[in-house]
């Protein structure tokens, strides 16, 4: 008789194919490694958690335990004997698996609350924005006796953190071991408040709680890996979604799309769904299509008449298409290309440019405002002011000499994001501009989004990060590896994070990246306002 199947929290927020694929017991191994970009990311987390876990330890003495590590099964037993014990505090707890209702899982942090326990997780994320109305207790009081209502502080939507929460009172219900039905906490990444969320409350789309929104996908999840444990016919087919990006089990469903031609190869998402509903599933009924019917497509992700040339593109083999005859980004006589790299929510601690353009007396080229303090660092506001003065004086000096100037980047959410954050939490420093005058900067024409300029003036088969398109204006990297998920990594070695002893040589390699980013921005847009972007195929022609 097989065992039943037994799900963590992670599933409610995983592709239903992915859930599929991992308990068939006729799939091996994922055939690819894990997104080196998330890997990090969950180093990262497990490491804060530990520095979490030490502060509490360190500030709650004998009423604080933690499990050690081992199987599942003895640290189920040491979990349920602390709570039988009346700990008040239990770091890293292996919840005993619930068989009946399907669930396993750990959590963070149990807190006794009365004559049982809340769940609280460490994440290393945002929990908190500036406003008001989150429920906190400060971080020396972990227990919802002591939440009180900040003025300063609002809730940061963060879905999966109320998921896991739902999980986490399930398995704590089914061992009669919870304290409330509907409550629980998170620590993030600050590390100086936890955040308590009713889970019951009607705040989600639609008007559902976070407790029906888990219970409705964990009791997909657990269907379709049910199915797919007995080796019956599956409940969830493949379709590519924006998670494939990342995903281990990509080249098993890439290889299955691409051999029946799915529609969401070119089309992803609710989209994809969409189409196949009105009988277009693959790409050759999509691209069959005739253009005059486009507007009787249910799609809401890519225009309609888009969405048949992406078709026509994919089967052609196509990278780029152009939506216009003839291609524009505005130019200056004095041009900077401008791309930042940041460490997580940590901070931004390198501000690259490329000048270019009419002579200011200002040597043409690449230039870093870099902090190699690990962040966060103040030393970071330091990087950033000199970054904003140098760039002020090249607009002044271009308008003291007649000349217009213009600055680039390549998607300018990131860019924009860290200026303010910069300016508001370094306000007042030697250098830093004020948030009204980067606000103006922003906003005004001098300041280019050449991501938008591509999205709005080609069609991109194969997606339209930098990586992709340059290579179309004949750009291509230094570093095979180039990638910002790949920086994160080649940072901390860089600054030596985690205590190791700072690689000099990943700082080099940082460097010769960012560079390489600027320079392809400042590639794409010469290319785009030249005779040889003529080259890229018309969409009208196709």
């Amino acid at each position: 008789m097989k065992e039943k199947v037994l799900l963590d929290a992670g599933v409610v927020t995983r592709c239903r194919r992915r859930v599929h694929l991992e308990n068939d017991p006729a799939q091996d191994e994922p055939p690819a490694q894990m997104d080196l970009g998330i890997e990090q990311r969950i180093a990262d987390a497990a490491e804060h958690r530990r520095y979490v876990a030490k502060l509490l330890g360190n500030a709650f003495g004998e009423d604080w335990a933690e499990i050690p590590r081992g199987a599942a099964a003895g640290r189920e037993e040491l979990t349920l004997a602390a709570m039988r014990a009346g700990t008040p505090y239990i770091s890293s707890a292996q919840l005993p698996a619930d068989p009946i209702g399907g669930r396993r899982g750990s959590v963070d942090l149990l807190v006794r609350s009365g004559d049982g326990y809340v769940p609280v997780l460490v994440v290393r994320h945002k929990i908190t924005d500036p406003g008001s109305g989150a429920r906190v207790s400060p971080i020396g009081r972990p227990v919802p006796a002591a939440a009180r209502i900040d003025q300063a502080r609002k809730v940061r939507a963060q879905p999966r953190d109320q998921l896991r929460l739902a999980h986490a009172l399930r398995l704590l219900e089914a061992c009669g071991m919870s304290a409330a039905p509907n409550l629980g906490g998170v620590i993030g990444v600050e590390a100086d408040v936890v955040v308590w969320h009713y889970l019951d409350v009607p705040n989600w789309p639609g008007g559902r709680t976070a407790i029906a929104e888990y219970e409705a996908r964990f009791a997909d999840r657990l269907a379709v890996a049910s199915a797919a444990a007995e080796e019956a016919e599956p409940l969830a087919l493949p379709s590519r979604i924006n998670e494939c990006k990342g995903c281990p089990w990509w080249p098993t469903c890439e290889s299955q799309l691409r051999g029946s031609r799915d529609v969401s190869l070119v089309v992803r998402g609710e989209d994809a769904v969409a189409l196949r509903e009105v009988g277009v599933s693959t790409v050759d009924e999509l691209a069959a299509m005739p253009l005059a019917e486009a507007e009787s497509l249910p799609l809401t992700g890519v225009r309609n008449t888009d969405a048949i040339l992406l078709a026509k593109a994919w089967l052609r083999n196509l990278p780029l298409v152009r939506r216009v005859r003839d291609l524009s980004v505005p130019r200056a006589d004095v041009e900077v290309d401008v791309d930042m790299e940041s460490y997580a929510d940590a901070g931004a601690y390198l501000w690259g440019c490329w000048l270019s353009g009419v002579d200011i007396g200002e040597e043409p080229g690449y230039r870093a405002f870099v902090s190699w303090d690990p962040l966060p660092s103040d030393d970071e506001a330091r990087s950033f002011a000199d970054f904003w003065t140098w760039f002020g004086s090249v607009r002044r000096r271009a308008y003291e000499r007649g000349l217009s100037f213009r600055a680039y980047c390549y998607n300018e959410l990131a860019e924009n994001r860290w200026m303010l954050a910069s300016a508001e939490r370094f306000a007042g420093k030697p250098g830093v501009p004020s948030v009204a005058e980067v606000r103006e900067f922003i906003g005004s024409a001098e300041w280019v989004d050449l991501f938008a300029s591509v999205r709005e003036q080609f069609l991109c088969p194969n997606g339209k990060g930098l990586k992709v398109i340059a290579p179309s204006a004949g750009f291509g990297w230094r570093d095979a590896e180039a990638s910002g998920e790949n920086s994160m990594r080649w940072y901390r070695d860089a600054v030596g994070l985690g205590g190791g002893v700072p690689v000099l040589s990943q700082r080099d390699r940082i460097l010769d990246y960012n560079e390489d980013d600027v320079r392809a921005t400042w590639t794409i847009r010469r290319w785009m306002t030249s005779e040889a972007s003529n080259e890229i195929p018309y969409a009208a022609d196709l």
